[in-house]
């Protein structure tokens, strides 16, 4: 059995160099599709998501503002993007809603008015709101939200209490018969620094599930909101059948609570951008 061995070795023993780069250029490849195939599917993925906020954003828009629009309360996050660009579309391309004014619900929500060369207002000399859109990371089918996976939860309350029409846009992912079907992250709380431990341990003892303080990703240390303050995160025990009205309610009793990612009984109409390229429209 040694001489066919030694025989064999002796005729690879030439080609060994070129059989060994041609396998590891093989295994280098075979890894980059595979990086490849990955990237695109995200991209592929983001992309379809994209479109539908788009779509959303701009059916809420064409119909909710419009020249008896005076003042438009803009919420925040990846949705609202495209809220304010086709704002500015016909603004300053159609040349509609000159007079029409801009009510920021976040640090970014500001900046994207700036940035799109809007009229920039605020609660102090527009407190009363003719529409306010925003996203929202969930909505259930009685049109009860979960928002503040951004964070602006608090200041997103009170511009859209200040509004006459609540209008919410999101992509198909958001759409659910129940809370905690979709957006598993969480009902964002937002509280005092000095509360936060005994807000946690209140909501878990009358609630269940579990509060956990958000922790930031590029510092060291929690998330702090535009108002200074911290959020806890509660993830409320899954399929239990709650009154959303009381929980809010009764969250938003404890001490050191500032408000809650619960909003009931608020949005009056719904776009959801579907997966098919249509827009479906929910309302309370």
């Amino acid at each position: 059995m040694l001489k066919p061995l030694l025989l064999c070795r002796g005729l690879l023993q030439p080609h060994l160099p070129h059989l060994l780069s041609t396998a590891i250029r093989s295994g280098i490849n075979l890894q980059v599709t595979a990086v490849r195939r990955t990237f695109c599917c995200n991209m592929d993925s983001k992309i379809a998501l994209d479109a539908a906020k788009k779509l959303a954003a701009r059916a809420a828009v064409d119909q909710w503002v419009t020249e008896e629009t005076k003042v438009v309360g803009i919420g925040s996050g990846t949705t609202i993007v495209f809220v304010v660009e086709r704002i500015a579309e016909r603004v300053w391309k159609e040349g509609a809603l000159s007079d029409m004014i801009c009510v920021p619900s976040s640090f970014q929500a500001r900046k994207l008015i700036l940035d799109h060369n809007l009229t920039l207002g605020d609660l102090d000399r527009n407190c009363r709101i003719d529409v306010y859109i925003d996203g929202a990371d969930e909505v259930d089918s009685g049109m009860v939200l979960i928002k503040g996976g951004g964070g602006c939860l608090m200041q997103e309350k009170i511009v859209a209490s200040c509004s006459k029409t609540v209008i919410i846009i999101a992509d198909y992912t958001k759409k659910s018969l129940r809370l905690g079907e979709q957006w598993c992250k969480g009902i964002p709380i937002e509280v005092a620094p000095l509360a936060y431990v005994p807000i946690k341990l209140k909501i878990e003892e009358l609630f269940g599930g579990e509060a956990q303080l958000r922790i930031a990703l590029k510092k060291a240390g929690p998330i702090v909101t535009d108002n200074g303050n911290f959020l806890l995160d509660w993830r409320f025990v899954a399929k239990r059948e709650y009154n959303w009205q009381e929980v809010n309610v009764a969250i938003s009793m404890i001490p050191g609570v500032l408000e809650t990612g619960l909003f009931v009984d608020m949005a009056t109409k719904c776009y959801f951008g579907m997966a098919d390229g249509s827009v479906k429209v929910q309302s309370r």
